[in-house]
């Protein structure tokens, strides 16, 4: 009889065996992705003046980050990083842009970075996924801590774009607004970042 049991549960096993090697599994996959060459991938850095508003833009920058995918679900976010070059901010206007330049010392400190710390992944719809995240954002040398809200798309082949803002204050990192016109334009101090960064393994 005692035989006649382990030869059931052997026989048990070796079913169950066979199924889990049939079913496809749903396995849950890190991956670091990068960000897309793509028109499409865009920072603006939004502002205002006495004067007018104004608009800078880049498609020139370096991100990338671990996506964790479970089946064809977005689950967390590790180890992200973003660098762009100050001098690939453009605006309608060569002078603006040298004195941008000139305000954050770019020649010093070429480059603007954030780094991530935390992440937390909400889905809100199918495909679909808010990113609660806190991280480090440096300019002209200057790091400070930033919360943002980040929504993500997943798309069918995994491809991910991330949309948001960001609000900030140019003091917050020892930038004084700059002048234009011999002061009489006049740059506030709060700016907004706008972005859309797509990203593929």
């Amino acid at each position: 009889m005692k035989k006649l049991k382990r030869s059931f549960a052997a026989i048990k096993l070796i079913i169950a065996a066979i199924i889990f090697l049939a079913v496809p599994q749903l396995v849950t996959a890190q991956a670091t992705y990068k960000l897309a060459i793509s028109p499409d991938v865009t920072i603006k850095v939004l502002g205002s003046s006495n004067v007018h508003d104004w608009v800078m833009t880049s498609t020139a920058m370096e991100s990338q980050g671990d996506f964790i995918i479970d089946g064809d679900k977005l689950r967390s976010l590790h180890r992200f990083t973003f660098r762009l070059a100050v001098k690939s901010l453009h605006s309608e206007h060569a002078s603006m842009n040298d004195r941008t330049y000139k305000s954050v010392n770019a020649s010093k400190y070429p480059s603007i970075s954030y780094k991530l710390t935390s992440a937390i992944v909400t889905a809100t719809a199918p495909g679909k996924y808010l990113i609660a995240t806190k991280g480090d954002l440096t300019i002209a040398g200057a790091t400070q801590p930033i919360s943002m809200d980040v929504t993500a798309i997943v798309g069918a082949d995994h491809v991910i774009t991330c949309i948001g803002e960001k609000k900030i204050q140019l003091t917050d990192y020892g930038i004084k607004p700059p002048t234009f016109m011999l002061g009489t334009m006049k740059v506030t101090n709060d700016l907004t970042i706008q972005f859309n960064l797509i990203y593929k393994k």
